[in-house]
């Protein structure tokens, strides 16, 4: 049986441990056994109350600093809290724990996250939400799997859980097969009509998913100014609206009242860092890298990850800073064991942008970033097809450039077709080229639309037969493994809170 809190009992088994010693530190640790539980773990209780009378309660692991170290960004000390109170059973120190298997992107500390998670399934409507969550941007999960997110998903909403509705309607857009009988947009606008407060989110998340959202930019600040309050991740949303729509007044206000609610806590270091990085996005408008860059150095010394983006918004924008500054922002963020900092290093010394170009030392940096960072493997392979190392080494060019491709790397399709084609370090594959430069005519470029032309003409009827067979042989394998980072995005934020 699982232990989920210590309970309310008159004067519980451990709080008698404690009674006589310190007790600063005991509110920190969970307070609460029901009855039933007591009796089943009195081994545990007793283990625990003979290191309390050896130790003090100083020394036992201790749930609130977990908490609020993973808040400021320090994982490794927010781990060893969790794995310590997650072993002896208790369900929302697993909670913590499996969330930070997951943030590191790993996928076998993913697969352990889904083992840690189903631990607490049973007595957790918080772990059934992750798991929920977890199952619902699985790769190659199976039917059986996305029925199992979608009861999870009702039963911990049912319970109060928030952001459940958004990984809902994300599975039922992801896979229609599974669900015929859900219509997503006919569901959220019954979750609408019914004043669920994620609806108007699930909505948004349709517009992206269908590429749609520049036309419904009005629609989508009057959804998340509404829940602006209680759902902080639409100050991104906003700040995103006001950057499509050139209106940097309204982008002013905005952040004035976002630094506001920052320092009344309520809002996070993590979603300031969103917003800029949204300021300093040329893609989505005409930038406020300045203001960007006041706000990343604001919260960076308490949020590492933001060393990392204030190393990118110099890559960006050079005039801010100087290469010594980048370099130290990246070793801040490297400290902190940021992935992003060695994939941006790798970048500068593959592109010899600000340093001597050097393909040795980048390939150090991406290949610390691999399992992390899917433009890790996007650049190792063009180091390797490229012959960068010294000469070419096309299958390792070829693993790395096709793990990059099927994990949503549209650019890593271009360059598998024109290692194909072109034959440098490998015999020429027609059937092959054709298929990976029908891929990368997603990207919408010059080049992959002339490439994908004249490869197609090259092809006699039969062989172009085939590989059109194995063109939809490798789109299906992309359809079971899709996961569209928009909506990842929105399943790893929790609506106005952080992680635990």
């Amino acid at each position: 049986m699982t232990i989920t809190k210590i309970s309310n009992t008159p004067q519980s088994l451990w709080e008698r441990a404690c009674s006589r010693w310190d007790r600063r530190g005991l509110s920190d640790v969970p307070s609460r056994l029901n009855r039933q539980q007591a009796g089943s773990h009195m081994g545990t209780v007793c283990a625990l109350a003979l290191a309390v009378s050896l130790a003090g309660c100083a020394g036992l692991p201790d749930q609130r600093l977990a908490n609020e170290a993973l808040k400021r960004g320090d994982t490794a000390l927010a781990q060893q809290n969790y794995k310590q109170l997650a072993d002896l059973g208790y369900s929302e120190a697993q909670v913590g724990l499996a969330d930070i298997q997951v943030d590191s992107r790993d996928p076998a500390q993913i697969k352990q996250a889904e083992a840690t998670y189903r631990a607490a399934v049973d007595v957790s409507p918080r772990a059934q939400a992750r798991l929920g969550r977890l199952l619902v941007a699985k790769p190659g999960s199976t039917e059986a799997e996305q029925h199992e997110a979608e009861g999870l998903l009702k039963k911990a909403s049912a319970h109060g859980e928030g952001n459940t509705l958004i990984p809902l309607a994300m599975l039922y857009l992801q896979y229609p097969h599974s669900f015929p009988n859900v219509n997503a947009q006919q569901q959220i606008s019954q979750w609408r009509a019914e004043g669920k407060p994620e609806a108007g989110l699930a909505q948004v998340l349709l517009y992206r998913t269908q590429g749609t959202y520049d036309q419904h930019l009005d629609e989508v600040e009057t959804i998340c100014k509404a829940a602006l309050n209680t759902t902080d991740i639409c100050y991104v949303e906003l700040a995103t609206v006001y950057q499509k729509q050139a209106k940097p007044e309204k982008q002013a206000e905005l952040i004035k009242q976002m630094q506001a609610a920052q320092a009344r806590g309520t809002v996070s270091a993590q979603r300031v860092d969103s917003v800029a990085r949204v300021l300093g996005n040329a893609t989505l408008g005409t930038t406020d890298e300045k203001t960007a860059q006041s706000l990343l150095e604001g919260i960076a010394p308490g949020y590492p990850a933001s060393w990392v983006s204030l190393a990118q918004l110099l890559y960006d924008f050079p005039e801010l800073g100087d290469v010594d500054t980048m370099m130290k922002y990246l070793d801040n963020g490297r400290a902190a064991d940021q992935p992003r900092a060695e994939l941006l290093l790798g970048k500068l010394y593959y592109e010899g942008k600000m340093v001597p170009a050097d393909a040795k030392v980048a390939e150090e940096h991406f290949q610390k970033a691999v399992g992390r960072e899917v433009a890790a493997d996007y650049y190792l392979g063009q180091i390797y097809r490229r012959g960068y190392l010294g000469k070419v080494y096309s299958q390792k060019a070829l693993d790395h450039l096709l793990k990059a491709a099927r994990n949503g790397q549209n650019s890593a399709d271009f360059a598998i077709a024109q290692l194909f084609s072109q034959g440098k370090g490998t015999r020429p594959d027609p059937l092959n080229a054709y298929v990976f430069s029908q891929l990368a005519k997603a990207q919408d470029t010059p080049q992959a639309t002339e490439l994908a032309t004249t490869l197609e003409a090259q092809l006699p009827p039969a062989q172009l037969a085939e590989a059109q067979r194995l063109l939809k042989q490798e789109q299906a394998v992309r359809s079971s493994l899709s996961q569209n980072s928009l909506e990842l995005h929105a399943l790893e934020e929790e609506d106005g809170e952080e992680s635990l």
